[in-house]
């Protein structure tokens, strides 16, 4: 018999405890009761469109006086960055006495079909930084992008760097031929044209499947498997299904604005060409010449470190500082290191630029 096969006995007694957790997990599901999101209390300061700006409830007396505006992706809901009390970068943020705002892109509709990306970051970013410096009385803010986010910030703060005092980019693509990435050959082999001419908006469920498609056996299938081993404790089960909410809870992206980043940065990797326009200027990296944070997921296998790491090269500041955090796409928000690590370096190197 070979040394890892189990005789009869022991894989009839593996299948009978694995139905027997399968049993007693049916009760623990039964009891979870609704799954909140979003740990933080914040005010609506601001609304147009599908968009809502909000303001996060200090947890200071006095926060410090250069509020931060986060920009996070189009594909997937920022409560992620604030996913639960004890997994929440932006708690975390609060904790350290900073004051904190966040735009929530909404969900679009047949109404956005026609959205550009001049309309999300000369538009819609442009006019929430506004809103945050009149509050404030200030010419310029904190931005911190994530992800796409980071993308627009960096396009935002080479477009109007009067306005952006410091600049800190999570998980950031700038580089979009660099590494091993799979999603980038998916992007760059992807009729865009077609696709978007079909269905106008680009359905979430469709890239969801797509970023599940990158990892199918982890994302797919072993993650269910494993999940069987926490279904009795209530506490892991609502973290997990909470994760999971996150996960299936995929916007549709407006249609040109999908089709002009697919091939503008994508396909054509513009942003380290020199070569995105938008709204009739060009996107220079070189005019952000505020102080960067560059914060990258050594594991990320969505974002590889060297598709951000290209950020040094290209920008026109001196005051540059990458952070790596050894996790992946997803721990860099939630895991317990990066909840001690990423706000608190975030926190320190705002505060020597004040």
């Amino acid at each position: 018999m070979l040394p890892f096969m189990l005789r009869p006995d022991q894989a009839m007694q593996e299948v009978a405890t694995f139905n027997d957790k399968l049993v007693r997990g049916l009760t623990t599901l039964s009891t979870l009761g609704p799954i909140e999101v979003g740990a933080s209390a914040k005010t609506a300061i601001y609304s147009e469109d599908k968009l809502v700006l909000y303001r996060f409830e200090p947890l200071v007396e006095r926060p410090f006086a250069i509020p931060v505006l986060v920009v996070y992706a189009l594909v997937n809901r920022p409560y992620m960055a604030d996913l639960q009390k004890d997994r929440s970068m932006i708690r975390r943020l609060l904790e350290a006495g900073l004051d904190v705002y966040l735009i929530d892109w909404g969900y679009p509709d047949g109404a956005d079909r026609y959205l550009g990306l001049d309309d999300y970051i000369n538009g819609y970013i442009s006019r929430c930084v506004d809103v945050v410096r009149a509050r404030h009385g200030l010419p310029a803010i904190n931005l911190l992008g994530i992800c796409q986010g980071g993308t627009f910030s960096l396009c935002f703060s080479a477009l109007h760097p009067e306005r952006v005092k410091n600049l800190i980019v999570m998980v950031t693509p700038v580089d979009f031929h660099a590494g091993n990435n799979i999603l980038s050959h998916w992007g760059r082999n992807i009729d865009v044209d077609l696709l978007v001419d079909t269905l106008g908006n680009v359905p979430g469920e469709l890239l969801n499947f797509v970023f599940l498609s990158l990892r199918p056996y982890r994302l797919t299938g072993q993650k269910y498997v494993d999940v069987v081993n926490i279904l009795d404790d209530a506490e892991q089960m609502k973290n997990f299904v909470r994760m999971e909410k996150w996960i299936f809870d995929s916007p549709d992206q407006a249609g040109e604005a999908f089709r002009a980043f697919v091939k503008d940065f994508f396909q054509n990797n513009g942003l380290m060409k020199g070569e995105i326009e938008i709204g009739g200027r060009t996107v220079d990296l070189r005019n952000i010449t505020m102080p960067v944070m560059n914060v990258f997921a050594t594991e990320d296998h969505l974002v590889p470190p060297d598709a951000s790491r290209a950020l040094k090269a290209c920008v026109g500041t001196d005051d540059y500082r990458e952070v790596s955090f050894r996790g992946g796409h997803i721990g860099i928000y939630v895991s317990g290191r990066a909840q001690r690590d990423i706000p608190a370096a975030i926190d320190t190197w705002l505060r020597a630029r004040a």
